[in-house]
């Protein structure tokens, strides 16, 4: 991290002036954006990763160690069941955490990078049913948001919004594009244009003259 030259704080790139101190920083050279980030390979990233795979393992042993205690109780407390079998259906749920977790750290880990562009983006009028208290339901409309890619294998690929077209519109059709498995992102290859760019990590949208995620401080892939 860069450091303020009147009283060495630390500062980013983008700023013109410290602010802790106030001192005018030196302006720096046009930032080319275009091309994709080598970024990708900073060690936060990784950090962030491993994080993920804690947490979701973590939680996930919170819920099967509470679910085995709440049946057991339930068992030994209620007439409509008793234990043993109380406490094995929750170890059974239990499992059931545990096994989600798994899968999750499990795919995120074997997911594939790939280069691709997008070749289509639509945008469909539906209606869901919005729960209103006890058996009542309301129906709900709202748009849902597809970007379609091709990968250079020839593979097609999509990610689908409700409601929000901010992701929706950052994307062209014929843009170049690079998803990032581990981290599930996708970053353009041509950011000249944009005011904002999506943090690759918590997808947090940061503007484009920051240099780190301003949520979790993972470089931004500029």
């Amino acid at each position: 991290m860069p450091q303020c030259p009147a009283c060495g704080a630390e500062i980013e790139q983008s700023m013109t002036a410290c602010q802790k101190c106030g001192a005018p920083l030196r302006e720096r050279a046009p930032q080319d954006l275009t091309g994709f980030s080598d970024k990708i390979n900073d060690k936060a990233f990784k950090k962030y990763i491993r994080n993920s795979d804690l947490y979701s393992a973590v939680f996930s042993v919170v819920l099967a160690v509470a679910a085995v205690i709440g049946f057991s109780v339930y068992g030994w407390k209620s007439d409509e069941m008793d234990n043993p079998q109380a406490f094995y259906i929750g170890c059974g749920i239990g499992g059931m955490f545990l096994l989600i977790a798994l899968v999750q750290i499990i795919r995120r880990r074997s997911r594939r990078d790939w280069d691709g562009a997008v070749i289509k983006k639509t945008a469909s009028n539906k209606t869901k049913k919005v729960s209103t208290g006890g058996d009542e339901y309301r129906r709900e409309r709202y748009t849902e948001y597809k970007v379609i890619f091709r990968d250079d294998r020839g593979r097609k690929h999509a990610f689908t919004v409700d409601g929000d077209d901010t992701r929706f519109n950052y994307y062209s059709v014929g843009d170049r594009v690079r998803f990032h498995g581990r981290l599930g992102a996708y970053e353009k290859f041509d950011k000249s244009h944009d005011t904002f760019v999506f943090c690759a990590a918590c997808s947090a949208v940061n503007a484009i003259e920051r240099d780190t995620c301003e949520l979790c401080k993972c470089p931004l892939l500029k």
